[in-house]
This record gives structure tokens, sequence and C-alpha cells, in this order.
């Protein structure tokens, strides 16, 4: 999703934070994350709201190409914006560690342990 001069570099942090944090604190700052890319008044992430706030994940060298890309990516519906479960769903996606143990994860927020 980067230019061939400064491609865009995935470090996928989730596994860590998700051992951190557990998966309701995982998950809360996956809203928490959802929340400050959105658009305010629509309540969903748009292309403005997301080329706005690119910065904010230390990808304000996207260009319009690349941010339509990302929302399309995650557009599950085909309204042209995320919603919140598909903003989490797409954040799943791009950690492979999270998918590779997904069944656990699922697990584990439906069950949790006392």
């Amino acid at each position: 999703m980067g230019s061939r001069k400064n491609p865009v570099v995935f470090e996928d942090y989730f596994p860590a934070m998700m051992e951190k944090l557990g998966t309701d604190g995982f998950m809360k700052e996956l809203t928490n994350g959802f929340q400050l890319l959105m658009d305010g008044e629509k309540k969903v992430i748009t292309f403005e709201s997301l080329k706005r706030n690119s910065a904010l994940l230390g990808l304000e060298g996207m260009n319009d190409d690349e941010i339509r890309c990302m929302l399309r990516e995650g557009d599950l519906d085909g309204d042209g914006a995320l919603d919140e479960m598909e903003f989490c769903t797409l954040m799943f996606r791009l950690s492979p560690a999270l998918m590779n143990n997904s069944k656990e994860l699922l697990e584990e927020a439906i069950f949790p342990s006392h």
C-alpha cells in the first residue's frame, strides 16, 4: 500500500497488545482506534475521515488511491465506508498472527475464564 519510494511497512503489534491487554482490552483499543478515525457525524470511516486522520496512523504519505484501496479492502457491504465491525474485521485480517489464533481468541471472547 505504499509508493515504490516509501512503502508502507506494517509491523504486527497486535499479538503483543492482545497478550498484554487481554481480549476485552484489545477490543476496546480497536474501538478507540475506530472512533479516532471515523467521521463524527456519519459514525463510519469515510475516505475523507481516513485521509484527514491518516497521520494518526503514521500513514501521512498515503495518496488518495492508496486510501481508497484501504477502504475497499475492508468495505464488506459496498457502501464506500467502514463501520466498526468492518474496521475490526480488517484489523484482524491485517494481522497474520491473530488470524492464526482466531479460534482461541473467539473462544476467549465468548467464554472468558473467571
